[in-house]
């Protein structure tokens, strides 16, 4: 069961607006290493974890990846609010606007819509593990690209923070995948 708070795990406020930026950061909404794919590889993955710990800890990662994908969602929203065409435009995201308006449509930062193959599930703790920790990793890569790439103080705090979780994510998927080795160890021994 979820509980929805109306609320972000970090205010996101953002004062100046860039549908430059805000086309950068959608990748991390709906490409291929973004917060939708995460979610959904994370809650799809929980069901086969051979255990409830390995269930626990993928139900509350890849809940948490929701949120992060409302903190994504709301900083694109704030980067393009009241914006109009002529501003998208002036960005070089005019082809973004005429098909989606100021909407937030998972996309990656070249356009590529997201696609549900980006899902990743094995049914193999140690593969899926393994996968998350490398998702995780890639997550916070881009996470750094786009504060290379940012000069928005606002954004940059609440990045800052969406990346330091991905350091955590990829540590307790670390911790689980070193319990399950254990495991297979001992049976072997």
């Amino acid at each position: 069961m979820f509980i929805f708070e109306k609320r972000t795990q970090i205010p996101v406020c953002i004062k100046n607006k860039n549908p430059h930026l805000a086309g950068i950061i959608l990748s991390q909404y709906g490409g291929p290493n973004g917060e939708l794919s995460a979610s959904l590889t994370y809650l799809s993955q929980r069901f086969t974890m051979p255990d409830n710990r390995g269930k626990a800890l993928l139900t509350d990662i890849g809940t948490e990846e929701l949120a992060h994908l409302e903190i994504i969602g709301s900083i694109v929203g704030q980067l393009t609010d009241g914006e109009g065409a002529r501003s998208f435009d002036k960005y070089g995201r005019g082809d973004y606007y005429v098909d989606r308006g100021n909407a937030i449509f998972p996309s990656s930062a070249a356009g590529v819509p997201w696609d549900a193959a980006l899902i990743q599930s094995m049914a193999d703790p140690i593969a899926d593990l393994t996968n998350n920790m490398a998702a995780e990793q890639k997550a916070r890569a881009t996470y750094d690209n786009i504060l290379r790439m940012s000069d928005d103080p606002d954004v940059n705090e609440v990045i800052k923070f969406l990346r330091e979780r991905e350091v955590v994510h990829f540590q307790r998927f670390g911790e689980l995948l070193d319990y399950y080795q254990s495991q297979i160890d001992d049976c072997e021994k």
